[in-house]
């Protein structure tokens, strides 16, 4: 069975600072792009950071320079260090892995930026 479970989300103040995780199981992880997605109320879904298999990456405008997106091939997760977070960061955050035709998703965890 494919899984993939982000963890790590909550609640902090502007400023403050959160590190998403996912954890995968059953894919071939190494060959997999991976993503982080975002969506807040009332808004589209948006891309926010992507991992090649290879390590490249790429960053959503607005993220690049507070957000990174590691991957650990050897256990088979990824994750989103934020920080100096914006309420407009208030989202639930989606982990997805791509692979030619097959696509997967996590259940997404909430991030609430407030004071």
């Amino acid at each position: 069975q494919v899984q993939l479970v982000e963890s790590g989300g909550g609640s902090v103040q502007p400023g403050g600072a959160l590190r998403l995780a996912c954890a995968t199981s059953g894919i071939t992880f190494r060959f997999y792009k991976m993503n982080w997605f975002r969506q807040a109320p009332g808004k589209q879904r948006e891309l926010v950071a992507t991992i090649t298999a290879d390590g490249k990456t790429h960053y959503l405008d607005d993220v690049r320079g507070r957000f990174t997106i590691p991957r650990d091939n050897n256990e088979k997760t990824m994750s989103l260090p934020m920080n100096a977070l914006r309420p407009s960061d208030t989202a639930i955050y989606y982990c997805n892995a791509i692979l030619e035709d097959r696509q997967h998703w996590g259940q997404g965890t909430q991030v609430t930026v407030s004071s």
